[in-house]
């Protein structure tokens, strides 16, 4: 069996996937594959997510892509990634853009390798962050921030302006973990401008996938200075706030559980470098992914106006004429949540997640992979799979989220948030916190497409719909259409969610 051994700062496992894969030969590629640069030929370096489902449409469940001399192999295919979700012999993968995360991330929840004790330790003094409790009481600091964006909007659709969707959703998503975690208002709202925190985390995502593309990273020189930059300035922003925390004194928030919690057998602490960089992955991935998926989920209810008919009409049903919703009746919104889960089945922010073997194995009783070999999860085209999701696979119904319908499917098909034990540790904030946006959007607006606009995808590592914009109408009366009724005896669908924020998972 072949070893590897690999410097802290480099993605532990193979490599290249012929020293994993020993039957490789058997697995297809693209043709035209060309030496020394392998499969390049109609590729554009800015969409490799949007290149690769090309790819797995036309190879299948299971294939492989040469760029340079780094062979990596993606599979989509419900059954094999059903495997893959086996901890016992499959755990997190940290390699591709993640692993070029690590320089501003180092071992924080998300780019952690799993052998480094920071990981495990953080994830049990931050879990009880999200519990309940801790729920309901970020709950009126997102309303807060949710009112600020509505009262943008307002203003907008008083001029006759339409509303850039990406860029206030990510302002609310930033605010909203920012305020909900950190005790911190970035001042988003009142920007015309993207935060600097923002353009800078911009700046290193973008970088961590451009070095995917490229043989030698020294050919960004000028974008490796550049993302330097970025990284000084994101360590100094976080710097500053911690500094300012320790001056005030606690909030009670997961910073307050960052600095004072000891974990509650060992005692141990997170060390300050460890906690700037548990902030910076909160940040980043507490906002980013969430503001993708408002995004896609927005564009389609204004592409479906019988969707938001239906979702309109269940908020206006399960809130009433309440001025505001309470922590309780947003998991009410059962069809509400169903048409996020529909985007982020179509769209998931965080659009792959890698899976290495933790021992000599066969994947799903056909392929050999020897331990450290590893694979990329293409989730978007495991989530159109028509074996499991049918011939329609690609068209927007939130139905598909019905609690039978969701009942009637393997497990493991649906895994926007990462899957294990590595899963996202705030995906029950993220979809609180998107349906309670969701409600509160459809209940005051009417949302008008552009009929000429037509979705484009921009990749950094998560996806987002490019250049979207709506138009708004305000409606008559909301928030006071219906009164309360009973509550319909319909189970969430969150079973098949039980796995966004990121890459996916921590």
């Amino acid at each position: 069996m072949a070893e590897t051994t690999t410097r802290a700062a480099e993605p532990r496992g193979f490599r290249s996937a012929e020293l994993g894969w020993p039957e490789l030969h058997r697995i297809p590629h693209p043709p035209r594959r060309l030496p020394l640069l392998g499969d390049v030929l109609g590729v554009n370096r800015a969409t490799p997510l949007q290149d690769s489902l090309r790819f797995a449409r036309q190879l299948g469940p299971i294939y492989r892509r040469k760029a340079f001399n780094r062979e990596f192999v993606f599979v989509w295919g419900a059954d094999l990634v059903a495997d893959l979700a086996d901890e016992s012999r499959f755990a997190k993968h940290v390699g591709l853009g993640v692993a070029n995360l690590r320089p501003v991330a180092g071992d924080g929840l998300f780019t952690a390798y799993n052998h480094e004790p920071n990981w495990q330790l953080a994830h049990d003094v931050l879990a009880p962050g999200f519990s309940r409790e801790a729920m309901e009481a970020y709950h009126p600091m997102m309303l807060a921030v949710a009112g600020r964006l509505t009262d943008r909007w307002d203003r907008e659709q008083a001029a006759g302006r339409s509303v850039d969707v990406p860029g206030d959703m990510t302002k609310l998503t930033l605010e909203t973990i920012a305020r909900t975690g950190f005790g911190h208002d970035f001042g988003s709202f009142e920007r015309d401008r993207p935060h600097p925190f923002v353009t800078a985390m911009v700046g290193t995502l973008t970088y961590a996938q451009r070095l995917n593309s490229v043989p030698f990273p020294a050919l960004l020189r000028r974008a490796a200075q550049r993302n330097a930059d970025d990284i000084a300035y994101l360590n100094r922003m976080v710097d500053d706030l911690v500094g300012a925390r320790r001056a005030a004194g606690g909030d009670g928030d997961l910073l307050d559980r960052m600095l004072e919690t000891a974990h509650p057998e060992t005692g141990a602490r997170l060390s300050p470098e460890n906690v700037r960089r548990q902030v910076i992955t909160f940040l980043v991935a507490g906002h980013e992914t969430t503001s993708g998926a408002l995004s896609f989920a927005l564009h389609y209810l204004s592409r479906h106006p019988e969707v938001a008919a239906r979702a309109r009409a269940e908020v206006d049903r399960v809130w009433g004429s309440a001025a505001v919703p309470g922590y309780d009746q947003v998991a009410k919104l059962r069809y509400v949540r169903r048409v996020l889960d529909e985007s982020l089945r179509l769209w998931p922010t965080a659009p792959a997640f890698a899976r290495e073997a933790v021992q000599d194995t066969v994947l799903a009783g056909r392929h050999l992979m020897r331990r450290g070999a590893w694979t990329l999860v293409l989730t978007p085209m495991l989530q159109r799979d028509p074996e499991v999701w049918g011939a329609d696979a690609e068209r927007f119904d939130p139905d598909r989220f019905d609690p039978k319908a969701v009942r009637s499917r393997p497990p493991h098909v649906f895994k926007p948030f990462g899957t294990g034990a590595r899963a996202c540790i705030g995906r029950q904030f993220a979809l609180h916190e998107a349906t309670l946006v969701l409600g509160l959007l459809l209940r005051r607006y009417e949302l008008r497409a552009d009929p000429g606009y037509r979705l484009s995808v921009t990749e950094r590592l998560t996806l987002m719909p490019e250049g979207l914009r709506l138009h708004l109408e305000r409606r008559s009366g909301s928030g006071a259409t219906a009164a309360p009724v009973a509550d319909s005896d319909e189970a969430p669908a969150a079973s098949e969610s039980r796995c966004p924020v990121s890459g996916a998972g921590d």
